[in-house]
């Protein structure tokens, strides 16, 4: 019982603090706990959802990647400029799919095979990503899509939105592709000992290649979604989404240093983010300060981590 609790000792910690947050909301809000208000926090959870997802494998793998949004930002553009071109809403969305996958692999490309620090790198790109997508649009949105576009954003079956439901699927695939797949034990080895992994002559290069490649896929899901949802494509979106992202995924007790997941964690890290801001707007208060709690918690969440790494390393002397 004690190792268990050890072991999922974030996840309940996580738990607990969800319930006590919306125990705190419902009393101060009488819309809190209401269906409507549920659904709007699944709804705008759901993209940040699919991102922090792809992003918790790359933090598996040992590494973190700021251009994240920046692939948002230019998936988006890419496929608003294909559908204003007159090409059909599944040639365009398969060719931002495959853009965000082609970008996400040559980061992981970069990292492996020339050493560059991936913080330099992945922030490099991501200006670089975010120039092109002002410089194609000379700064302004590219607006007004068809219907069957933006369905994608704001459709439903029943009650449920699709990207609720596109959030679940990617959420309920990952779980066996990280813990039961070879491919999965791969990228965590890639974080926790990779020199290990390369002398047992496992193609590391390849691992790194396509754990980038699975997030550059996600955030080109989330700008299908988001620019579907807002029927426009902006050149500044997905702004500061990799943060989040980053965020969840260490508050949800993924290894900041890699070698260690826990998809349920960065789920139920995503939905308290969620959870917070639904509440803070409900409250009236400013934005300015949801930014701020983002960057409180992230900062907390790596002081927690590097801890729980000291404690480990001193019982193991």
């Amino acid at each position: 019982m004690k190792k268990w609790l050890g072991k999922y000792s974030q996840q309940i910690f996580l738990f607990t603090a969800m319930v006590i947050v919306c125990i705190l909301l419902t009393i101060r809000s009488e819309y809190f706990l209401t269906w409507k208000n549920i659904r709007n926090i699944l709804e705008a959870v759901s993209y940040r959802l699919i991102l922090a997802i792809g992003m918790t494998f790359v933090i598996a793998s040992g590494v973190m990647d700021l251009s994240a949004g920046a692939i948002v930002s230019l998936c988006g553009v890419t496929m608003a400029l294909a559908l204003h071109g007159g090409i059909p809403v599944p040639i365009a969305v398969a060719f931002g799919i495959l853009l965000g996958i082609a970008l996400g692999a040559v980061n992981g490309l970069l990292i492996h095979y020339t050493g560059i620090n991936f913080f330099i790198l992945t922030l490099a790109v991501s200006g670089m990503l975010r120039g092109i997508s002002l410089m194609i649009t000379d700064g302004k949105p590219i607006t007004k899509f068809g219907q069957n576009f933006i369905y994608l954003g704001i459709g439903r079956i029943g009650e449920i939105q699709l990207s609720v439901l596109a959030a679940a699927l990617f959420t309920l695939i990952s779980i066996p592709l990280m813990f039961h797949m070879k491919w999965g034990g791969y990228v965590l080895s890639l974080g926790g000992n990779r020199e290990a992994l390369i002398k047992s002559g496992i193609r590391a290069g390849f691992y790194r290649v396509t754990v980038h490649a699975l997030l550059g896929a996600a955030a080109a899901a989330v700008a299908v979604i988001i620019t579907a949802r807002l029927n426009s494509a902006e050149p500044n979106a997905g702004m500061n989404m990799e943060l989040d992202a980053i965020t969840a995924v260490v508050m949800g007790g993924t290894s900041i240093k890699g070698g260690k997941a826990s998809i349920a964690g960065t789920v139920m890290a995503v939905l308290i983010l969620g959870v917070i801001r639904n509440g803070l707007t409900l409250m009236s208060v400013s934005s300015d300060y949801q930014q701020w709690i983002t960057g409180f918690l992230l900062l907390v969440s790596v002081l927690i981590s590097e801890i729980k790494v000291y404690k480990l390393k001193a019982l193991m002397k």
